[in-house]
């Protein structure tokens, strides 16, 4: 008995930091959205890690990008926040996007954690089989 109420506090204790990890995460991603559906280029710019930065060099290079590539996340009429999981040491946080014509995409972000601060490393496309969106 003294086992099982152990391993019941054990998982509870573990759980409280993976939460506040995942609401960081979370917040760092709507803060970037709502800064792109605000035309806030610089500020989105701000939730992208140095390697990111560095690729792009300039806000308005990386706001091209964004409204190019990632047209549902410049302007995303729904976001629902699925997994977070570690792959490999790596941070991902699968999201999915509803755009403004109503189609459903699942994103991934690598998420780095820099001085306390969760940026965004990467975003890819994830390609999903047809009617499981």
């Amino acid at each position: 008995m003294r086992q099982v109420i152990l391993s019941i506090v054990m998982c509870i204790g573990l759980s409280g930091p993976v939460s506040a990890q995942s609401a960081e995460v979370i917040g760092t991603i709507d803060a970037q959205i709502e800064a792109f559906l605000d035309n806030d280029i610089d500020r989105a710019f701000s939730y992208a890690s140095p390697g990111i930065r560095r690729v792009f060099e300039t806000p308005e290079n990386f706001g091209a990008m964004v409204r190019g590539g990632f047209p549902m996340v410049w302007r995303p009429a729904e976001v629902q926040y699925l997994e977070l999981r570690d792959v490999a040491g790596n941070l991902w946080q699968k999201v999915r996007i509803t755009d403004a014509a109503g189609q459903a995409h699942v994103l991934d972000y690598q998420m780095v954690n820099l001085e306390g601060r969760w940026k965004i490393n990467a975003v890819q496309i994830v390609t999903v089989p047809e009617g499981t969106v």
